[in-house]
């Protein structure tokens, strides 16, 4: 039984993750190797359950409950007694593999251990650790306390008894578990992540502008937010990340990144959180950048 979380990263869905796992009743050791990164994170946790109070989703009692939960540390010595691991790191393998070598030993030997990955092969991640049958994917989306949709995904080794635990605790965090097979990207962002792709060929070809572009999108086929300002939401460099695994995954073309996107990337452009991607965020409303 889950009782005790561990949440590796405390970035964008390393908080959200937090955040779910507390209201939820779960106890959460909110682990980063930088001590500002963590303070960013009980902040921005606070402010999101702040937003929840105040449309009557959560009470205030809640809110204290959920926080007081939440336990900070830049140790790894302090997951030593929970019962599960979300690692939530960059979408990066080498940066994932050296985090699962480096907690395995300060583990216990029952501990199930989840990646948030996006694209990453669970299968060779699970390789990695002294415990692949006690491993999967566990994919939230961002941001993680609004998106209800959890991808969970077993590798070749991931026995039964670990899919059927992860799936109760995505319920019991008020999600729905979709399961995925472990195939470059999944479902969500296997079809995602090419439409984004393509709207920045459309862009790199002159075909319209960022603005007629997303205008297009929100308009013509009902999205709440064009596939521009969804890409620059989501990180550049992350859309970048997961193309690049579906290129050498799958070794079809279509799959290739636009060279504009790799611009962008290589710019430091990385949308939102850099304060400039497909829009500039410096003001007070987003300008285009193209």
């Amino acid at each position: 039984m889950i009782q005790k979380i561990g949440v590796i990263g405390a970035g964008q869905m390393g908080n959200g993750i937090a955040h779910v796992c507390a209201l939820a009743g779960f106890d959460v050791v909110l682990n980063d190797t930088d001590r500002g990164q963590i303070d960013v994170a009980l902040k921005t946790i606070g402010h999101n359950i702040d937003r929840q109070v105040s449309r009557h989703l959560v009470s205030e009692p809640e809110k204290v409950a959920a926080l007081a939960r939440i336990h900070p540390t830049d140790k790894l010595d302090a997951l030593s007694d929970v019962d599960l691991v979300i690692e939530a790191a960059t979408e990066n393998e080498a940066v994932k593999r050296k985090i699962f070598a480096t907690i395995c030993p300060v583990l216990r030997k029952d501990t199930l251990i989840a990646t948030n990955t996006s694209s990453i092969s669970v299968t060779r991640l699970a390789s990695s650790t002294d415990r692949p049958e006690r491993f999967m994917g566990m994919h939230f989306m961002n941001p993680v306390p609004v998106m209800q949709l959890v991808e969970l995904i077993r590798g070749i080794a991931t026995d039964e008894e670990t899919f059927r635990t992860v799936r109760e605790l995505t319920i019991k965090l008020g999600k729905t578990p979709a399961n995925a097979e472990d195939f470059p990207a999944f479902i969500v962002n296997r079809i995602l992540l090419p439409m984004i792709n393509e709207a920045v060929y459309t862009l790199y070809e002159g075909v319209g502008s960022v603005d007629a572009i997303d205008t297009a999108m929100r308009l013509g086929a009902n999205h709440p937010m064009g596939p521009l300002q969804l890409a620059d939401f989501i990180g550049l460099d992350t859309c970048l990340a997961v193309m690049q695994v579906l290129y050498e995954g799958l070794a079809d073309s279509k799959y290739r990144p636009c060279p504009l996107l790799v611009k962008y990337v290589e710019a430091g452009w990385l949308g939102r959180k850099a304060e400039r991607g497909f829009y500039d965020y410096r003001g007070e409303t987003p300008i285009p950048t193209r």
